[in-house]
C-alpha cells in the first residue's frame, strides 16, 4: 500500500509540474520558428551567403517578414493580457511603432528613390488606416452584431486632442514655414517639433496610465476582476518567455525590412505606381495584426479596447516616429519632407473632423463606420491615382 501510495504521489507531482510548465513556457510553434528562420536568413543574406537580388530570396523574405510581424504582435498580445488595460494597448502600439520605425529607417538609409518622403507617407498612411480603415471595420462589424456600442468619451476626446495637435505640427505646418526648403522644416525647427511631439506623447501616456487611467478602462469589466483573471491565465514565466521571443521577432523584422527596402521600391516603380504607395504598403503590413485584434474586440462588444488600440496606435505612430526620424535626419544630414500634398491635407482635415464627430458622443452605430470606410476608400484611390 505504501509503495502504491508513493507511486500515485509521484505521478501527481509530475502532472502538476507538467501543468505548470504548460502554463509558463508553452507558446505556438510558429511564433518562434518563423523569427528564428527569418533572422538566420537575413544574417546569411547580409553576409552574402545567399543572393540578395534573387526573386526567390525576396519572396521568402516577404513571407518571413509577414510571419515575424504576426509573431511579434502575438507575443506583445500575451504581454498585454498580463499587464492589463490600458497598458496592453500601449504595449501593442509601441511594438507596432518600433516595427514601423525600423522599416522607415531601413528605406531612408538605403538610398532608395523617394526615401526623403517615406516617413511622411508611412505616418500619413498609418493615420488613414487606423482612423478610417480599422475604426470603420470595428464600428461596422461591432454595430452589425450589437447595434449600438458604448465607450468612454473622455478617452477618445483626450486622444483626439493630442492627435490633432501632433498631426498639425508635424504634417501640416511644414507647408507654411519659410526657414526650410519646400515642405521641410529647418534643422532647428525639426529638432524642436520632434522634441515637442515626443514630450506631448509622453504626457498623454502619463495621463493614460497614471493620472486618469480610469478614463481608458472598459466600464463593463471591473479592473480588479480583470487583473485577477489575467494573472491566473498568464503566469510570470509566460511573460518572460514572451518578452524574449518578442525581442527576437522585432530584431527579425528589422533585418528583413533592410533586405526588402530596394525590392519594394523597385516593384512599385516597375508597376508604375506613385512612390507614396510604398508608405501605404509598409503601414498596412505593420498594422494588419493590430487591426485584426481591434475588430475582434469590437465584435465581442469591447469597443473601448478597440478605441484604445486604434487611437493609441495612431498617437504612437506620429508621436514616436517623427522624433526618431527627425533625429536621424539631423544627425545624418539627410533631407526629410514632412509636408502633406494638397489632396492629402484635405483628407487629413476631413478625417480629424469626422473622427471628432463620430467618436465625440461615446455611442456608435454602423453609420459612423460606413462614413470612415468611405473616406478610407477615397484615400486608397488617391494613393494609386494622385
Amino acid at each position: 500500500m505504501r509503495a502504491g501510495g508513493s507511486v500515485n504521489f509521484v505521478l501527481l507531482r509530475i502532472r502538476e509540474v507538467k501543468s505548470t510548465l504548460r502554463g509558463t513556457v508553452q507558446v505556438p510553434l510558429w511564433s518562434w520558428i518563423i523569427p528564428v528562420f527569418g533572422c538566420a536568413m537575413a544574417a546569411l543574406t547580409l553576409a552574402h551567403v545567399l543572393p540578395d537580388s534573387s526573386p526567390i530570396t525576396s519572396l521568402i523574405a516577404v513571407v518571413l517578414l509577414g510571419g515575424a510581424v504576426f509573431a511579434s504582435v502575438h507575443h506583445a498580445e500575451v504581454l498585454a493580457e498580463c499587464v492589463g488595460e490600458p497598458f496592453g494597448a500601449i504595449l501593442l502600439a509601441i511594438c507596432v511603432t518600433i516595427i514601423e520605425v525600423a522599416v522607415i529607417l531601413s528605406i531612408m538609409l538605403s538610398g532608395a528613390k523617394g526615401n526623403e518622403e517615406v516617413a511622411k507617407d508611412t505616418v500619413f498612411a498609418a493615420l488613414m488606416i487606423t482612423l478610417n480603415g480599422i475604426i470603420g471595420l470595428c464600428l461596422v462589424f461591432g454595430g452589425r452584431r450589437h447595434y449600438e456600442q458604448l465607450f468612454q468619451l473622455n478617452a477618445a476626446s483626450a486622444a483626439l486632442a493630442v492627435l490633432g495637435t501632433l498631426t498639425t505640427l508635424s504634417l501640416v505646418l511644414p507647408n507654411f514655414v519659410i526657414a526650410g526648403n519646400a515642405q521641410q522644416f529647418a534643422p532647428i525647427q525639426l529638432a524642436i517639433v520632434g522634441f515637442i511631439s515626443l514630450t506631448l506623447y509622453g504626457v498623454f501616456l502619463f495621463v493614460q496610465t497614471i493620472r486618469h487611467r480610469d478614463y481608458f478602462l472598459d466600464c463593463a469589466v471591473g479592473e480588479d476582476d480583470n487583473a485577477h483573471e489575467i494573472q491566473h491565465n498568464h503566469p510570470l514565466g509566460g511573460m518572460s518567455v514572451s518578452g524574449g521571443l518578442l525581442l527576437l521577432a522585432l530584431a527579425t523584422v528589422v533585418l528583413l525590412a533592410k533586405l526588402l527596402a530596394y525590392p519594394l521600391d523597385s516593384a512599385v516603380e516597375l508597376i508604375g505606381l506613385p512612390q507614396g504607395v510604398v508608405g501605404v504598403v509598409i503601414a498596412a503590413v505593420v498594422l494588419l495584426p493590430e487591426g485584426i485584434a481591434s475588430v475582434k474586440a469590437a465584435m465581442m462588444n469591447r469597443l473601448q479596447n478597440s478605441v484604445n488600440l486604434v487611437l493609441g496606435s495612431a498617437l504612437a505612430s506620429i508621436g514616436m516616429t517623427i522624433p526618431v526620424v527627425a533625429a536621424i535626419s539631423i544627425i545624418s544630414g539627410r533631407d526629410i519632407i514632412l509636408g502633406l500634398t494638397p489632396e492629402h491635407l484635405v483628407m487629413l482635415i476631413l478625417t480629424l473632423f469626422v473622427s471628432t464627430i463620430t467618436l465625440g458622443t461615446g455611442r456608435t452605430t454602423v453609420l459612423q463606420g460606413a462614413v470612415h470606410l468611405a473616406i478610407f476608400a477615397v484615400f486608397l484611390l488617391l494613393s494609386a491615382m494622385p
